[in-house]
């Protein structure tokens, strides 16, 4: 479900193409997911690839070391009761955010966070994990405020904020209490007659 870019020089490519005119598969990442795949989010570093299925599961794949640049499934991340429907990561990379049918929001952490400052995991310089296939992630918040399915998070550019949309005709906007860490939503912006599909 996923294709990587190849140039591969055609005799009917302009000279001076600024892109590649032709594109072709370099690798089917498959045998994890049992149902369709929804969504597929890139981490910053280029190091990760999250993708969301409607198996109720999120697939962490990692870069292999001295792989040639293919990829290979490190871990699933379990705990959804429905489809998931969007995947989104942090400036950081630290922080990843999925979302469902089950009208939830959960928000996973990458372990080696828990060596760095509190305050760096939201950084909006990606921070490069030492052996990506040895990252281990945690669930360190589900949010619950959406009364339908979710159907897209994401989060801000610089700061410790995510927004998620929903069936429910809502965006909420959610954050981090800087005492304790708790996530909260701290905004629901209302105002659309109908489902809101996605974020920018």
């Amino acid at each position: 479900f996923v294709c990587g870019r190849r140039h591969q020089k055609r005799d009917d490519e302009p000279p001076n193409a600024p892109f590649p005119t032709h594109w072709r598969c370099v690798q089917t990442l498959d045998g994890t997911h049992t149902r369709t795949v929804r969504c597929v989010s890139w981490d910053p570093t280029g190091q990760f690839l999250a993708s969301a299925s409607f198996d109720g599961t999120v697939a962490i794949w990692a870069r292999t070391p001295g792989g040639g640049g293919e990829f290979e499934c490190v871990t699933t991340l379990e705990g959804h009761d429905n489809e998931v429907k969007h995947v989104s990561w942090s400036a950081s990379g630290m922080l990843l955010a999925t979302c469902s049918r089950d009208k939830t929001v959960w928000i996973w952490e990458r372990a080696d966070a828990t060596h760095r400052g509190d305050g760096e995991k939201f950084l909006a310089t990606p921070i490069v994990p030492d052996d990506a296939a040895a990252v281990e992630f945690e669930c360190v918040a589900v949010l619950n405020g959406h009364t339908q399915d979710v159907k897209c998070v994401k989060w801000h550019p610089t700061l410790p904020v995510l927004a998620s949309c929903s069936y429910d005709d809502t965006v909420k906007i959610w954050q981090t209490d800087e005492q304790d860490e708790d996530w909260f939503c701290s905004q629901t912006l209302k105002g659309h007659e109908s489902t809101v599909w996605a974020l920018a």
